[in-house]
């Protein structure tokens, strides 16, 4: 009897690993399709085709094209806010301007390693998908955004007498961000979150260019001119380079 338990515990992991392997094979595999053919290419069929399979096979995985999508965007969403989340935190020992340098490189470096899922979370829709209700990947996207506030608010006791004429509200932002903001970093006002907005727009602006290939034939440093950009960033907030 001992026997056959383990025969069919054995028989079930195995069925268990081949199963996660072949799902993120069709992960893997969508990403690549919509590298070469746009977010329009991940549709369920190509994958099968792809991966040799039927379509019908492809279906006791991933029921609809839709379903496939979020956990997409919830996979290369929690592997971004993980990046981020650590870089802050491996810099907590350190000034403000360490940690903004810290976590803007994690950033590009992420887009630039995962231009797919880059566009997936920040740039091309993948056309008629349904956005679940709350989003594909929320708890991701609060990580990421409570990040960028935390640079706002790292920043603020140097830069908060460059705002002091602000006439930003709270009514002027949406109502979750403003409950997560305000659960998150308490005290904090309207015009941190504001400007927590504007370097979160030189942040992924750079980035976007460089992941869609703008800068390709306009520099052959965009390193560099990231790295500039961030400094120059910190020092328009105030805030020493130096410890």
């Amino acid at each position: 009897m001992a026997g056959t338990a383990s025969r069919a515990g054995s028989t079930t992991g195995r069925r268990e690993r081949l199963r996660a392997e072949t799902t993120a094979e069709i992960k893997s595999v969508a990403l690549e399709l919509m590298a070469s053919g746009g977010p329009e290419a991940i549709t369920l069929r190509a994958i099968a085709r792809e991966m040799g399979m039927t379509a019908n096979a492809i279906y006791g995985y991933f029921a609809t094209r839709d379903d496939l999508v979020t956990v997409l965007i919830k996979d290369v969403y929690t592997e971004l806010a993980d990046a981020v989340d650590t870089a802050w935190e491996s810099a907590s020992a350190e000034g403000p301007a360490t940690r903004i340098q810290r976590w803007a490189d994690a950033f590009r470096n992420w887009a630039l390693a995962n231009p797919e899922g880059f566009r997936l979370v920040y740039g091309d829709p993948v056309p008629g998908y349904d956005t679940p209700h709350g989003g594909a990947a929320p708890e991701a996207a609060h990580r990421v955004c409570a990040g960028l506030t935390a640079l706002a608010a790292a920043a603020w006791p140097h830069a908060q007498h460059l705002y002091e004429s602000s006439e930003f509200e709270w009514s002027d932002f949406d109502a979750g961000l403003v409950d997560k903001v305000r659960a998150d970093f308490p005290g904090l006002p309207p015009a941190a979150v504001a400007l927590a907005l504007r370097i979160w727009g030189r942040l992924h602006g750079l980035v976007s260019l460089e992941v869609y290939g703008h800068l390709r034939t306009q520099t052959t440093r965009p390193d560099k001119l990231f790295r500039e950009e961030v400094t120059q960033l910190v020092q328009s907030l105030g805030v020493p380079l130096r410890s």
